[in-house]
């Protein structure tokens, strides 16, 4: 009886974890990606969702169990292998990018643009987002400000309320589809490269980034449910992490239908927050609106809390003079500053700083998560990072704004770049990476035996 008893309370933090997981990973970026997917993908909506499942999903799940593999507490830890000094320069660049400077941002403006702002008169668009940037900030600052509290804010009130209204408009929509999937006109780019499109697609989630930096904040409420050896931690947050992604591939899925689906009334949007707009005001009218406006507005606002935290929580561990709170409420700020330059300065300067990062933090991952099989030796790291770093440079100068991928040095680098593999499908990384991890395992298996390999694993200090 004690044994049963056990075993059900296990599974009971194992929802309960998975639903922090998932209210930190599923934003509005989440919703507007995926629908926009179906639409362009038409009727070739599966191939291009399996594409898109791979760098939605799972490429966050294997973020997540990196975190479990490595016994890692945070993205500090993942690139420990290769130094302090690169773990702590990238774990700075992933939380400035996913954090105050883009992610965390966007989550305010993507908000206020797809559910505030069809009810704002143009001349007050500016004004209203700064007012509505502010409150929409001082909550995330409210939630996140308790530590113990942010499994309890996030999994407890914000999920269930998301949950609820996505479940009413994937009613409505596949009661009364409008139209058949099946026969949806398909665009020129998803003809022949579906699968391709959809993963690049996925990039757009930023979710691997963020399955790093939620790390700390999962393992900090893993260890306040009282588990403290490293086995179990790492045990409670892999199978977390699969009951979660496993929610969020469902709802991608239905996301993507639902696009293929409304070609059948409408024509291309220009992103998905136009085509979320077209289908809740066909169905509800102004009422669907409202509901729109406070879907959007929870789901980002549980994205913001798990950014700003877990912002704070690294920042305080690895500069320690400054408390959580003040970096919480300097994140919170930064954030609030940024959101009032609107959506699309802060996508067009995004996205040179996710060209560069995604490669580095996708590699990092699965050699995370294989990290056993080469007792996390620091040379095969150094060897696939080296390999990759300098593609990846390349993708970030093409992706600036013309101000700077269209300067001189812009063009000496994309005509370096045209000669890289894959370079026109968006992976001129890819090959370079595998050549890096062929001279890194060959290093590691040919050193001389007398010359062990250094193990890196981070020491749990409770």
């Amino acid at each position: 009886m004690h044994s049963l008893s056990e075993q059900k309370l296990r599974w009971r933090q194992f929802f309960v974890v998975a639903s922090l997981l998932f209210g930190l990973f599923f934003g509005a970026g989440n919703l507007i990606f995926p629908l926009h997917l179906g639409q362009l993908a038409g009727s070739h909506w599966g191939v291009a969702a399996l594409g898109f499942l791979v760098t939605g999903v799972l490429l966050p799940l294997l973020s997540v169990l990196a975190i479990a593999v490595t016994r890692a507490n945070g993205v500090y830890d993942v690139g420990r292998p290769l130094g302090v000094g690169f773990a702590l320069c990238f774990m700075v660049l992933i939380h400035a990018t996913i954090g105050p400077l883009f992610g965390t941002p966007r989550t305010a403006t993507v908000s206020f643009t797809v559910g505030v702002a069809p009810f704002v008169p143009t001349r007050y668009q500016g004004l209203a987002l700064l007012v509505f940037s502010a409150v929409f900030f001082a909550l995330a600052f409210a939630f996140s400000y308790h530590e113990n509290s942010i499994l309890a804010n996030v999994g407890k009130v914000l999920n269930p309320l998301f949950l609820a209204l996505l479940f009413l408009m994937f009613l409505v929509a596949f009661l009364k589809p409008l139209g058949n999937p099946a026969t949806a006109t398909v665009t020129a780019a998803y003809k022949t490269s579906a699968l391709t499109n959809g993963f690049l697609q996925g990039y757009n989630t930023m979710d691997a980034l963020a399955g790093l930096a939620f790390g700390v904040t999962v393992v900090t409420a893993v260890r306040q449910m009282g588990h403290r050896k490293p086995g179990d931690v790492a045990a409670v947050v892999a199978k977390s992490g699969l009951l979660a992604m496993g929610g969020v591939a469902l709802i991608y899925l239905l996301l993507i239908v639902a696009g293929a689906m409304s070609l059948g009334k409408f024509k291309l949007s220009a992103d998905g927050g136009v085509a979320f707009n077209q289908i809740v005001n066909y169905y509800g009218g102004a009422f669907g609106q409202a509901v729109l406006a406070v879907l959007i507005t929870v789901t980002c606002l549980t994205t913001a809390v798990g950014l700003v935290a877990a912002f704070a929580q690294d920042f305080h561990k690895h500069f320690p003079k400054v408390s959580y709170h003040t970096w919480l409420a300097l994140t919170t700020l930064a954030s609030f500053a940024v959101a009032n330059f609107g959506l699309n300065q802060i996508i067009a300067w995004s996205t040179p700083m996710l060209m560069f990062l995604y490669p580095l933090a996708m590699v990092l991952i699965l050699l995370s998560v294989c990290s056993p099989l080469f007792h996390r030796d620091g040379r095969v790291y150094f060897c696939v990072v080296l390999f990759t770093v300098v593609p990846a440079l390349g993708d970030m100068v093409v992706s600036f704004p013309k101000v700077v991928s269209a300067s001189a040095f812009g063009q000496a680098v994309a005509a370096w770049r045209a000669h890289l593999p894959l370079a026109s499908m968006g992976l001129s990384w890819l090959v370079p990476a595998l050549v890096g991890l062929a001279l890194g395992l060959g290093w590691h298996f040919l050193r001389p035996a007398s010359q062990p390999a250094v193990e890196t694993v981070p020491v749990d200090h409770d």
